[in-house]
């Protein structure tokens, strides 16, 4: 009790600057010869600490004076960004460039946290290596620019072809539709008791991944043509029978076994246990992932296993019933941002550049499995023959999705992933959940702010 006491009692500054692990970004200090970067590191995930080293050699060497000091915050996505809003909430703790999700690129440049990078674009010819897809990740609701792309992704069905083939599923496997997803997790089950078949995160605990590798595959694969949010209108939509329905496969999934336990769903650690276990000892049938699965596999990365690609398979995740387009998929991505409150906005811009040269762009893209965002990259050969799924991985662009690109979102998100949580742990039955979702979307954007799927 008495930690808690203290933390109440310090400023907001000072709790920002505790919970970034001692960073001590201070672009209100003057300090005109040093660039600080945020950015998140993990014993998974340390392929952007490696580019950012290397930025970092290249930059100072070409610029003799400067410093860029490095900050990483070792944490997982959601704390890494709750420490990190807490930091740009002051400029006594902002740091000058940081790494941002998409997912909070359009909240950010509403609370005034981004640089507006436009002018110094206009002076960078890289800039149009960057196709418009890639340029929109960063762009706000005023057609500027405030954030620059490092990769995206997509979503597929990541199988096991030595799980499918045991249970007399042929291989390669492309499911049509959601029954035969089911389908195959009964023969998996039925001929491989100890077998997970068909995972798909779900609950809080997975946060962002739960909607993204799994609940909006479903949703905007229903029919219902809205998804989340209606364009035309500007309003989300409430009262959506694809959002039930989508609940729906979930509670089958998990009623009948199919799926992880509701305990090991609701663990925030539980994709490690996928890539760094039951993939590779032949435990889990199929899951829905990352274009940058990969990433995990490949010789230096978290959890090698040579054997991955002769062992597992890709296929689109299938619409409801097969209808047109046949696959539905979700992109999102990560960016470099500069804070607005910046004293070395220059620098700090010039550092981003370095970073996402075509040299640096094409090694990330490479070792962190990325859908690449510079065309000079897409066609580099090296590119091409990075790892067996790139062409798999990359071709399910045609059939995705996006992410609302709006300031409501992250909440929204929230509510989806509680929706999901409610029905595998039977707390609520899909309708129940469903309409506590659209209550609270209500509560979040007001009866005007909805529209009636």
């Amino acid at each position: 009790m008495k930690i808690r006491i203290v933390v109440a009692s310090v400023s907001a500054a000072s709790v920002a600057a505790l919970l970034l692990g001692g960073c001590t970004a201070d672009p209100g200090g003057g300090n005109e010869d040093t660039v600080t970067v945020v950015y998140s590191k993990t014993d998974a995930f340390t392929v952007l600490d490696t580019l950012l080293q290397t930025a970092k050699e290249e930059f100072e060497a070409e610029n003799e004076g400067i410093t860029i000091d490095l900050q990483p915050i070792t944490a997982t996505d959601d704390d890494y960004k709750t420490r990190l809003q807490l930091s740009l909430a002051s400029p006594d703790t902002a740091p000058d460039v940081f790494y941002e999700d998409t997912f909070n690129v359009r909240s950010d440049i509403e609370a005034g946290y981004l640089l507006n990078l436009d002018d110094r674009l206009s002076e960078w010819d890289d800039w149009d290596m960057f196709g418009e897809s890639a340029r929109s990740a960063g762009q706000g609701e005023d057609g500027s620019i405030y954030a620059l792309p490092l990769g995206t992704d997509t979503r597929v069905i990541w199988y096991n072809k030595t799980v499918l083939e045991t249970a007399g599923i042929a291989t390669p496997w492309q499911p049509e539709s959601w029954d035969e997803i089911l389908e195959a997790a009964a023969q998996i089950k039925q001929s491989q008791p100890d077998v997970v078949p068909f995972n798909m995160y779900a609950g809080t605990g997975t946060g962002e991944g739960t909607v993204m590798q799994g609940f909006y595959e479903l949703l905007y694969g229903t029919g219902d043509g809205t998804g989340l949010y209606d364009d035309e209108t500007g309003k989300w939509v409430v009262g959506s029978q694809g959002f039930v329905d989508s609940l729906a496969f979930l509670e089958t999934l998990y009623d009948e076994g199919y799926a992880v336990t509701p305990d090991q769903a609701l663990d925030p650690n539980v994709w490690q246990a996928v890539f760094g276990e039951w993939f590779p000892e032949n435990t889990l049938g199929a899951t829905v992932e990352g274009s940058y699965t990969p990433s995990f596999w490949v010789e230096g990365g978290s959890y090698p296993w040579a054997e991955y690609g002769d062992v597992m398979g890709v296929a689109l995740f299938p619409t409801q019933n097969g209808e047109a387009p046949g696959g539905v998929s979700m992109s999102g991505g990560w960016t470099l941002a500069a804070s607005a409150e910046t004293d070395v906005p220059d620098l700090a811009f010039e550092f981003m550049t370095t970073v996402l040269n075509k040299e640096n762009a094409l090694w990330y893209a490479i070792n962190n499995a990325q859908i690449a965002v510079r065309t000079d990259v897409a066609e580099d050969p090296s590119y091409l023959e990075a790892n067996p799924f790139v062409g798999a991985v990359t071709d399910a662009v045609a059939v995705t999705h996006f992410r609302p690109a709006n300031s409501d979102y992250p909440q929204i998100s929230v509510a989806a992933q509680q929706a999901t949580e409610a029905v595998i742990t039977g707390q609520q039955s899909p309708e129940e959940a469903a309409a506590a979702y659209d209550e609270a979307v209500r509560r979040l954007v007001g009866d005007d702010g909805v529209v009636t799927g």
